[in-house]
């Protein structure tokens, strides 16, 4: 047989797979096209709004990019492709692998290789895995525009269902270090559209099996109203939104304390809240450091790093990190121990640190070496007072 009939006997194999539900997966490599940066396809099955389609992903040098097509198209594409930009293709079914090469040569070869039975691979489009939030009968993620009715994640919702997980994978094990009891009061300072609010009263509900108190601080008065109706629909009487600003919020007896995205020196109102609460956990998500960066820029104080933060894009960092690095010192000044890492962003919420703070035990000589780190931090940087430490009055 010339190229074209082993090519196109390899071609109507995959088509028959596809139909007689014997297709596992199919590979092209050894690319000799014009795009430079393409190395291979992949090509699996996959299931959206209910039909079936082949999703292709490009592996590229420095990225990956999937595309969805029919069967119909991917054999039109394999017609075109398979012997000229793609030189080896390799199909997997469950009873044997196909494989296609062309050499150097020229010479072309099809072996087919008989295997031990393989499944055929699940066609979610979203791969099962064990996350805490599911999305199957979650009302709330239906109203929140997250999934359809029956609980299929939609694709430009894929990024905050990620979100929304890994947070609750963040908190889940931060609740078990402060052991909180079966009672327990949540305040989400900032709550939004409430997305992770509902995903955290879920998780602590119906998955802890506590008996959770949580509220939502939100001032835009249409998003309290919706997230209350929607609460309302989902069964959830221990869940309730406020309309309000963080600093009127009464936090009294409030065990975990919330503020992600809190913008500037509200972020410092929550934490000073929870301080005063003496909240078990503080969590906060910082975002738009100015009230610091207007300092350092005004005083312009010569030091060590002066030479990076003479550049715009670098003084805007340093100010982030100086403004939190303040607040963790604030945090441990009244016995918290504190931890700052990233949490996941998505494309409207570009800051990504989290600061958390877990309540412990505080001493005159712990309080002394906090008290005079942020003295230090305040004469290197030339800052005359950081928000959240005339709040504490320190």
């Amino acid at each position: 047989m010339n190229v074209t009939e082993k090519a196109q006997e390899f071609i109507t194999e995959s088509e028959n797979s596809l139909h007689n539900d014997s297709f596992v997966k199919l590979s092209l490599g050894n690319y000799h096209g014009a795009d430079e940066s393409l190395k291979n396809i992949y090509i699996k099955k996959v299931l959206i709004k209910k039909e079936p389609r082949l999703s292709l992903t490009y592996r590229h040098k420095t990225r990956d990019i999937t595309k969805n097509h029919t069967y119909e198209e991917v054999v039109g594409m394999l017609t075109q492709w398979l012997g000229s930009d793609f030189r080896v293709a390799t199909l997997q079914m469950t009873d044997s692998d196909l494989l296609f090469e062309m050499h150097p040569s020229g010479k072309t070869t099809l072996k087919k290789k008989a295997v031990a039975n393989r499944d055929t691979p699940s066609m979610s489009h979203d791969k099962n895995k064990n996350r805490l939030i599911s999305s199957n009968g979650k009302g709330y993620l239906f109203d929140l525009k997250i999934t359809d009715q029956q609980g299929n994640v939609f694709h430009n919702a894929q990024d905050k269902f990620r979100q929304i997980n890994h947070y609750i994978d963040i908190l889940s094990s931060l609740i078990r270090e402060i052991n909180p009891g079966n009672a327990i009061k949540v305040a989400d300072m900032g709550s939004g559209k409430g997305y992770l609010t509902f995903a955290l009263y879920d998780y602590l509900k119906n998955v802890l099996k506590l008996t959770p108190e949580v509220t939502g601080i939100e001032f835009r008065e249409d998003l309290v109203t919706l997230c209350n109706q929607i609460a309302q629909n989902a069964g959830f009487d221990g869940l309730s939104f406020r309309e309000g600003t963080i600093d009127q919020f009464d936090a009294a007896g409030t065990n975990i304390l919330i503020a992600l995205h809190a913008c500037d020196t509200a972020t410092d109102d929550a934490i000073f809240k929870g301080i005063q609460a003496g909240s078990d956990l503080i969590v906060v998500a910082p975002c738009c450091h100015k009230q610091i960066r207007r300092q350092i820029e005004k005083h312009k104080t010569e030091n060590d790093v002066s030479f990076l933060t003479r550049h715009g894009i670098f003084l805007e960092r340093q100010a982030e990190m100086v403004t939190d690095g303040i607040r963790a010192l604030v945090l441990e000044y009244f016995g918290y121990k504190t931890k700052v890492f990233e949490f996941i962003s998505d494309a409207h919420t570009p800051k990504n640190v989290l600061i958390v703070g877990t309540k412990g035990n505080r001493s005159e000589k712990s309080q002394a070496a906090s008290l005079e780190k942020i003295r230090e931090a305040k004469r290197f940087f030339g800052i005359e007072y950081h928000h959240l430490e005339r709040l504490a009055g320190i």
